[in-house]
């Protein structure tokens, strides 16, 4: 027998085999992107244009790719310490640095800053569907105001036709299809917006953007300081890293994609952001769906069709986020109430339980509070900041494996001193403005 024929033929299937593996941990990986993606791109991106009016063009770019920088760092920070230890939670990671005081801390945040994005979700697709104020919604648009298209209605069927079986996907990987679906809406949010802008420049009826903000009063340096916490709720995704790394199942991948999902998500933000802000100047709003209702258009000439488009497609995009979110939300509150049983997923009673349980309290708590915004600065400045920065320099510094350089100390103190300074000054801001509030 030839030698060399018989090497051939041995080599032949070993390098199928590799270029197979490669394939599918390619695929893997993106996967993975597109639910890194969706945890990402939830309600914070509707609310980006606005941060371009309050900041300008220059500072609300460098501040959106500072906060990427920053956040890819703490999730580095995040994963080295988990592969050295024992931990597959957030939670548990906290536990491994600080006890169960770290543990504790983790699962509060988490669950309030999970449970207020579930909140926004659903208060957005009332909107959306039923309208605000006096701003129709689309249900109401095609259909008339009658009793079926109300708030309180439309949300429940979303929740109950839409989100519920969702959420019962027991595998955060089984979302990786409605993550893709997401993701693409979101890019199509983005592109029918830009689109829209570059033909308003095109004919001539937009004004030039302020590229820096105005500092003319006390009031306007305040502000400045409420951008940020829509920023940093907008790249908050800490909590899922662990399941979604967990389930990638290749060591190392996580990191790939975490950075591919960071460039990926600051490009759809300031796309959205400086074309949202040249679409409608400085009379954006804090959530820019409203200003796709035909009352509120302004100078720009919007179609019907395109202003339902986006609105559907923004909706949509919500409904395919939540279940992320609410899997995040639940594995923390069964591990906080039931830290001595077995996985949730092998429990039917349990799961169904918790499950039922959360979507009925998100679905209430949004018909009770009809607005978005004091939850973006509540959550930016409180709970997201600490999952997002705090924790992850803690553990950084806390350093229990002997894995953190001198620098990444030095970025930890920094990162969390900047945390602090800029949570404090945004409270205080939103104090002041409404104190001012109330006395003009």
């Amino acid at each position: 027998m030839d030698p060399d024929r018989t090497g051939t033929s041995a080599e032949v299937p070993l390098l199928s085999n590799q270029n197979s593996r490669t394939r599918e941990n390619r695929w893997v990986i993106w996967r993975a992107v597109f639910n890194v993606s969706t945890t990402i791109i939830g309600a914070g991106i509707m609310s980006i244009p606005a941060t371009l009016k309050v900041l300008g063009v220059v500072p609300a770019f460098v501040l959106i790719v500072l906060v990427a920088l920053l956040v890819d760092i703490t999730v580095n920070f995040m994963l080295r310490a988990t592969y050295a230890g024992q931990s597959t939670t957030y939670a548990g990671l906290m536990k491994e640095n600080f006890g169960k005081i770290g543990s504790l801390a983790v699962q509060i945040c988490v669950m309030i800053t999970t449970l207020g994005c579930l909140i926004m979700y659903l208060i957005i697709i009332g909107d959306v569907f039923s309208g605000k104020g006096e701003h129709l919604g689309v249900l109401q648009e095609w259909f008339g105001i009658h009793w079926w298209n109300s708030r309180y209605l439309s949300i429940l069927l979303t929740v109950l036709l839409v989100v519920l079986p969702l959420v019962l996907y027991r595998r955060v990987e089984s979302l990786w299809l409605s993550s893709a679906i997401a993701i693409i809406l979101a890019v199509v949010f983005v592109g029918i917006c830009s689109v829209m802008a570059i033909i308003a420049i095109v004919k001539g009826e937009i004004a030039r953007p302020r590229m820096l903000p105005e500092l003319n009063s006390t009031s306007s340096f305040f502000n400045l300081f409420t951008a940020i916490p829509v920023i940093v709720t907008a790249f908050a995704f800490h909590f899922n890293v662990h399941p979604i790394e967990i389930e990638l199942g290749i060591p190392g991948a996580m990191t790939s994609a975490v950075k591919i999902s960071l460039v990926v998500c600051s490009v759809i933000y300031f796309s959205i952001g400086i074309f949202g802000y040249l679409l409608f100047g400085d009379s954006i709003n804090a959530d820019i769906l409203v200003n796709f209702d035909m009352s509120s258009s302004g100078a720009i000439a919007i179609s019907p069709i395109l202003n339902d488009i986006v609105r559907l497609s923004y909706a949509l995009h919500l409904m395919l986020v939540f279940p992320l979110l609410n899997f995040s939300l639940r594995a923390n509150i069964d591990e906080l109430i039931f830290p001595k049983k077995d996985l949730l997923a092998t429990d039917t009673k349990r799961f169904m339980f918790l499950t039922l349980i959360l979507l009925a309290l998100s679905y209430i708590v949004a018909i009770a509070i009809p607005s978005v915004w004091y939850i973006y600065q509540f959550m930016g400045s409180t709970s997201n900041v600490c999952l997002a920065f705090i924790f992850p320099g803690a553990i950084a510094l806390r350093d229990v494996h002997g894995l953190s350089s001198r620098k990444d100390k030095i970025i930890a103190v920094v990162m969390i001193v900047l945390a602090v300074v800029t949570s404090v000054i945004t409270i205080a801001a939103n104090i002041y403005n409404m104190i001012i509030g109330k006395s003009s």
